[in-house]
C-alpha cells in the first residue's frame, strides 16, 4: 500500500485581499514523483510558496508525515525534509560550485555527513565533480540547474519540489534537465514538480494534477491526463 508523506488539504491562499488558491487539494505519496501542471499564473509557484511558508495559507491544512505544517516556519519545514528549488535557481554567481551546494547543508549538524551528501551529489552530476572550484556563473544554463538541485539535496530532502527546472533552457539543455529528473527516480527520491514542457513531464511522473485559476481542474495516473480530451486540447493542442 502506498504511503501518503504529503497532504494538501482545501488550500486557500491570497496576495492582499485578493485569492490566488481557491481551496487546492493534492496528495503526494512516497517515492513517487507528481507533475503540477497549468498555465502561466494559475497559481503553481503560489502552491509550492504556501508549502514552505514563504507564503501564508489563510485556510486548509498542509500535512506533511501526518503533521500540520502550515504555522511552522520555513527553515523548521526544510529541517523536517521539505525542499523547494525555485524557478530563479538563486545561485551566488563568484563563489565556486562547491561553495554554492554547502549552502544547502546548513541544516545538517554532522561534518561527517555533509560530506558523504556532497559526494554523493558528485556521484550523481559528475560534471559538478570536473567543476567543483569553478564559479557558479561560468556554468551553461543546465549545469547551473544541477547545481541548484544539487544544493537542494544537500539537506537530505525527503520531498523535492522542482519549480520550472527546464524554464529559459535550450532544448539540448531540457533533455538534460530531464535525464537529472530520471536520475533522482532512480534513487527513490519523492519529487513534485512544476514543468512547462508538460508532454516530457508527464513521461516522467506517476501522476498530476491540473491547475487553472487557483482550482485543481483535473487530476489523474500521468498516461491517462495525456489521454484525457480536455487535456489534450488544452495542454497539447491536438
Amino acid at each position: 500500500m502506498a504511503e501518503e508523506i504529503l497532504k494538501i488539504q482545501d488550500l486557500k491562499v491570497r496576495y492582499s485581499r485578493v485569492p490566488v488558491l481557491h481551496g487546492v487539494s493534492m496528495i503526494v505519496e512516497k517515492g513517487e514523483t507528481v507533475c503540477l501542471l497549468g498555465s502561466n499564473g494559475a497559481g503553481k509557484t503560489t502552491l509550492l510558496r504556501a508549502i514552505m511558508a514563504s507564503q501564508k495559507a489563510y485556510e486548509g491544512k498542509i500535512i506533511f508525515e501526518g503533521r500540520e505544517i502550515q504555522s511552522l516556519e520555513t527553515e523548521e519545514i526544510v529541517r523536517m525534509g521539505l525542499v523547494y528549488v525555485p524557478e530563479e535557481k538563486m545561485l551566488f554567481g563568484p563563489m565556486s560550485v562547491e561553495e554554492n551546494l554547502l549552502l544547502g547543508a546548513y541544516t545538517v549538524q554532522d561534518p561527517a555527513e555533509v560530506k558523504a551528501n556532497l559526494e554523493a551529489i558528485y556521484a550523481l552530476f559528475p560534471v559538478l565533480a570536473e567543476r567543483r572550484g569553478q564559479p557558479a556563473s561560468t556554468l551553461s544554463g543546465g549545469e547551473q540547474q544541477m547545481v541548484a538541485i544539487g544544493r537542494g539535496l544537500m539537506s537530505n530532502p525527503k520531498v523535492l519540489m522542482l519549480d520550472e527546472p527546464s524554464l529559459g533552457l535550450a532544448p539540448i539543455l531540457v533533455d538534460e534537465v530531464f535525464e537529472t529528473i530520471k536520475r533522482l527516480q532512480q534513487r527513490s527520491i519523492t519529487i513534485l514538480l512544476v514543468e512547462q514542457n508538460v508532454r516530457e513531464a508527464l513521461e516522467l511522473a506517476h501522476r498530476g494534477y491540473v491547475l487553472q485559476t487557483g482550482r485543481i481542474v483535473l487530476e489523474g495516473r500521468a498516461d491517462d491526463l495525456m489521454g484525457s480530451e480536455m487535456f489534450r486540447t488544452a495542454f497539447l493542442g491536438i
